[in-house]
């Protein structure tokens, strides 16, 4: 068993309530995998919105795979939600999520590893029926109390309750986790992850002591060494950034917080938002791509949370994980004494 269990790593099948952040566009499965096996929950991202959608899938499905070779225990994917200016459901979105359950559905492998979608960005509505009759526990990530209550009254199992200073699409509500995790948890009873901010035990601990069950990290997992898919960069950008150096701006569905840099800082100049909405989400989807994959951290936009400020070196996600359970444990049990 792990240092701390609860009714989180119980549902999930996890030693640790530790989760790996959805990091979309880009690929993550080694990064997942590498979670998932040191006791965590890994997690597959979107690859991005390319204008076929169904090679996206594929690539989808692929990273999907690729995981699950690599690790033997559960992991997740994240889907965000788009949702576009009539209210309308964007493809992707539906596309992604029923390539996921079309995965599970044709290989029993999957369906024992693949055991939990994350949804984010705009609400799930009519995809929480199918996510859960597939079986799968359903994650989603909400900026607000009120999205939360919304959330459990609809029959999602989990809820990600994350603050304004975390990296890529945070709320456009502002608020951040010190106020809302305690007002999540005390407002619904499904199990509730912090995301924003945590970076080690001390993280988990007060998340723990704020009523939630566990904490989901994106910034913390991208500066590791085994995040070789990612261009050193990008990761020598997060890990010389300070107090400051980010800044939220428009991103693909609200705000995002990245680096300022060129891309973002063109992002806020912008007065007008002219053209295809869906050619607008993939150019900037592109631009996150450019800088993650080629390396160019000026004009291509720099997803992280402002904790990169307080990260300095890179971490063995083997070694890391169970550390920090291990931290946070030690944490509740001296402030009891």
């Amino acid at each position: 068993m792990g240092a701390i269990t609860n009714r989180y790593t119980r549902l999930i099948g996890i030693e640790h309530p530790i989760v790996q952040e959805g990091l979309g566009p880009f690929r993550t499965p080694r990064l997942a995998a590498a979670v998932s096996q040191a006791g965590g929950l890994g997690t597959v991202s979107m690859p991005g919105m390319p204008a076929d959608l169904a090679a996206g899938a594929r690539t989808l499905r692929e990273h999907i795979d690729e995981c699950a070779t690599l690790t033997q225990k559960p992991f997740a994917v994240n889907i965000p939600v788009g949702i576009s200016a009539n209210g309308d459901v964007l493809p992707f979105t539906d596309v992604y999520i029923r390539a996921v359950l079309e995965a599970r559905a044709s290989d029993r492998q999957l369906e024992r590893q693949l055991t939990v979608l994350t949804t984010s960005a705009g609400f799930p509505g009519s995809y929480i029926a199918p996510i859960k009759n597939a079986g799968m526990i359903h994650q989603h990530k909400v900026g607000s109390t009120r999205q939360a209550i919304k959330a459990e009254e609809l029959g999602v199992d989990v809820v990600i309750a994350a603050g304004f200073e975390m990296g890529g699409h945070t709320s456009g509500k502002a608020m951040h986790t010190y106020v809302l995790v305690p007002n999540v948890t005390e407002a619904v009873d499904v199990p509730v992850l912090l995301s924003g901010g945590a970076r080690d035990g001390r993280g988990l601990a007060a998340a723990l002591a704020m009523g939630a069950d566990g904490v989901a990290m994106g910034t913390r997992f991208i500066l590791s060494e085994d995040n070789s898919d990612w261009h050193p960069a990008y990761l020598r950008a997060l890990l010389d950034a300070k107090e400051g150096d980010d800044v939220a701006f428009p991103g693909v569905y609200g705000p995002c917080r990245g680096l300022r840099n060129a891309a973002s800082e063109a992002l806020l100049a912008e007065t007008r938002h002219a053209g295809d909405p869906a050619e607008q989400i993939r150019w900037k989807l592109e631009s996150m791509q450019r800088a993650q994959m080629h390396g160019d951290i000026e004009n291509g936009l720099v997803m992280t949370g402002q904790v990169a400020s307080a990260i300095n070196q890179l971490i063995r996600i083997s070694e890391f994980v169970p550390a920090m359970a291990d931290e946070a444990a030690r944490i509740l049990r001296s402030l009891a004494a």
